[in-house]
């Protein structure tokens, strides 16, 4: 044990907080970031990343389907280590990394020791979810540890009775808002739980306000940039909803038990238990299913909880470690738990499956990422085979169109290789930098309706597809793409019939 001098007399569990296992957490952070960097040129770029690096070479207050940091991660680490796939996915691996001590420290305050930090440390690395944030640059990579950070200051407050810790939680809390507003569940589901649950004497204290208030002044540029736009990411989610929502809902409940995989989802359920038991922390209990209960009522995404998942399995081996003390046995069958978890959680998650046979797997269809991050390369040089069959005199007045952002982000980033015209897309943010030029009088387009295309010009033709060699069944594979001319109206007229959310 050890006794923090750094918190004022108040704090009465000073000397119950287990020494800190930096060891074994920091060789387990420090084996993730290598693992994740030395897989990230495997398979290529997820679509998400091809649109955060075009989103990033316009910086914004925010976009009209997301705040701002992903993108400018994506730009600052396209700056410094150069424009490639491994580059862009540097955030990623070390956002993992930082949150695998995150959830070890979630878990010390918990008052676990060296085991329970250990348990967590792996089993946090080895989850599903980590791993597929952890190698590709999504919104959920630095939107966990911000969650983790903003829980452990939470607990902080509540567990060491200095209130001094709500501004740190208030200044994580307006800081997340910069690349998901879904921290806003976290403060609804605390919010209740301590009204419902208490400690209610918290609600009384100033430092709580103080830190809610710092939230809200360091979110304000983002929310005033919302106000100023209509509530752009409003519209999102309501599209995202009308969407998917009935999907999202009916894999609720196998995907939350997935997310970490199922022994994770084990050990959390033990943790959730721990923290009901515990009137301190109680409030984080009940925080989950409020939080779930929201997502499932607006039809968000399964991963929309994983923040609290990551607290509840922390607090799950805190019990773990309880109840295997003095019992190597028990010890050592939780361990092996974790490790055929994490084996299996790696096979889904990083591209450990050679591409040519990734499509007779159940891979693809278990992950998204995986399977969206097939067939770039052939993609762009299909649609460029099309642009160089082009006569002269057409290719320099082509513009590309791209019905969706992925595909509008890889044109755009094997422009300059293969002499590509500028590309245009209407979906979310990306409708925003067109219309095209007037002069633009021809236009190679890819998963645009061919109904909507007939509307906006007399005549198009199919003239290839897309496809990948693996056979991979994802967006971008097996579309026709259109050449099209005689353009019935003015661009800027035409232009707001190519909008749409998704």
């Amino acid at each position: 044990m050890v006794r923090l001098r750094m918190l004022p007399a108040e704090d009465d569990r000073a000397g119950e907080i287990p020494a800190f296992a930096w060891r074994g957490v920091a060789a387990v952070s420090a084996v993730l970031f290598a693992v994740l960097l030395a897989l990230s040129p495997w398979y290529g770029y997820h679509r998400d990343e091809l649109y955060f690096r075009m989103l990033g070479e316009q910086p914004a207050w925010g976009y009209v389907d997301q705040p701002p940091l992903t993108p400018l991660l994506a730009r600052a680490a396209i700056a410094l280590f150069g424009d490639t796939v491994t580059a862009i996915r540097v955030p990623a691996a070390l956002s993992a990394a930082v949150l695998v001590v995150l959830v070890a420290l979630l878990a010390r305050e918990l008052g676990g020791g060296r085991t329970a930090q250990r348990l967590a440390a792996a089993g946090i690395a080895a989850g599903a979810f980590t791993l597929v944030a952890g190698h590709s640059l999504l919104t959920l990579s630095a939107d966990m540890p911000l969650w983790a950070a903003a829980i452990l200051f939470v607990l902080r407050a509540l567990l060491r009775g200095d209130g001094r810790w709500w501004l740190a939680a208030g200044a994580v809390i307006g800081l997340a808002t910069y690349n998901r507003h879904l921290i806003a569940l976290l403060v609804i589901g605390l919010a209740a739980g301590l009204l419902a649950t208490g400690p209610r004497e918290v609600l009384r204290g100033r430092w709580l306000w103080a830190g809610a208030l710092l939230a809200v002044v360091l979110a304000l540029p983002n929310l005033l940039y919302q106000v100023a736009n209509g509530w752009p990411q409003l519209e999102m989610a309501a599209a995202l909803g009308e969407d998917k929502g009935a999907e999202f809902r009916a894999l609720f409940v196998p995907l939350q038990i997935m997310l970490f995989g199922p022994v994770a989802a084990v050990v959390g359920a033990v943790g959730w238990v721990r923290l009901w038991r515990d009137r301190r922390v109680r409030a984080l209990s009940v925080a989950y299913p409020v939080a779930a209960a929201l997502t499932l009522l607006s039809g968000g995404r399964f991963d929309y909880t994983a923040g609290l998942i990551l607290l509840l399995f922390a607090a799950g081996c805190v019990s773990t470690e309880a109840w295997a003390a003095g019992r190597g046995g028990r010890l050592r069958n939780v361990a092996l738990a974790l490790a055929a978890n994490g084996a299996l959680s790696a096979v889904v998650a990083l591209p450990l499956v050679p591409v040519a046979a990734l499509s007779s797997t159940p891979v693809p269809s278990m992950n998204e990422v995986a399977r969206e991050s097939v067939g770039w390369p052939e993609f762009a040089s299909q649609v460029a085979a099309v642009v160089r069959a082009l006569p002269p005199g057409d290719r320099a007045r082509a513009v590309l169109l791209a019905g969706s952002y992925g595909e509008a982000g890889m044109l755009h980033r094997t422009a300059a290789q293969y002499g590509l015209p500028p590309v245009y897309s209407g979906h979310n943010q990306l409708h925003l930098y067109g219309p095209p030029p007037e002069a633009a009088a021809v236009a190679v387009a890819v998963k645009i309706p061919r109904r909507l295309l007939g509307r906006v010009f007399g005549d198009c033709a199919e003239a290839g597809r897309t496809g990948n060699r693996a056979g991979v069944e994802n967006e971008a594979q097996d579309l026709p793409i259109f050449v099209c001319r005689e353009r019935k109206e003015p661009w800027r007229t035409a232009w707001p019939r190519f909008q749409h959310y998704s």
